[in-house]
């Protein structure tokens, strides 16, 4: 009886001391799989060390802001940004999409980490005043929210190139057009994140929350 009361013992105590320990090591191994986002897009050759690949990173461009200055991606630097692709004039999906970004900067108003940035696809039509003038209606923040245009060229360049928001080939000439709703996440590296329905409030709510992942990411070392 006396030995089987000493097992019994021994077995509670081995349980305390190894039960926090099962599940200490259960959320680590999940730790990975659950707060490290995906990067998106191939691998690339190296600018700077020969035969080393890097992972695709969006090209460095130069355009004009709608407070009337030129906005160039060195500006993003150090920035986690979301990017989207729109036309002002759009009354289908844009306005869904630019009130979910509307909601995006909302939720990340304060934090000087986290930019927007929305290329127009119909810069013949939207000037620098008509992007003002849009802006203004969806109050955007200044210096949180830009939206850009210029060459269109360029910014289908950038779309299909860059962001790959669309499988479809074009030159971006008179006949090309781009309609996506897609909003995508870009992290300080310029690296492709994530992939997001602008028209989705559920999916916008994922993205709210992987921004918080993101961050988290450069915070853990």
């Amino acid at each position: 009886m006396h030995n089987s009361k000493t097992t019994s013992r021994v077995i509670i105590i081995l349980s305390i001391l190894l039960i926090p320990s099962i599940g200490y090591l259960i959320v680590s191994s999940g730790k990975n799989k659950y707060t490290h986002l995906e990067i998106f897009g191939p691998k690339e050759p190296s600018a700077t060390v020969p035969g080393d690949t890097v992972y695709h990173t969006i090209a460095p461009f130069e355009l004009d802001a709608h407070t009337g200055e030129r906005f160039s991606s060195k500006q993003l630097e150090g920035k986690i940004y979301v990017a989207d692709f729109f036309f002002a004039t759009c009354q289908t999906i844009c306005p869904k999409m630019s009130m979910q970004m509307k909601r995006i900067q909302e939720a990340y108003k304060n934090d000087p980490e986290i930019v927007l940035v929305s290329h127009t696809v119909n810069p013949e039509r939207d000037s620098v005043e008509a992007l003002a003038a849009y802006a203004i209606e969806y109050k955007a923040i200044p210096g949180k929210w830009t939206f850009l245009t210029g060459d269109k060229q360029q910014i289908y360049e950038l779309a299909r190139k860059s962001y790959f928001i669309t499988a479809m080939e074009g030159d971006g000439g008179v006949d090309d057009f781009i309609h996506s709703e897609s909003l995508v996440l870009i992290d300080k590296e310029k690296r492709i994140r994530g992939f997001y329905d602008g028209t989705d409030y559920e999916d916008v709510n994922l993205l709210i929350d992987e921004i918080k992942v993101l961050k988290w990411e450069y915070t853990k070392d």
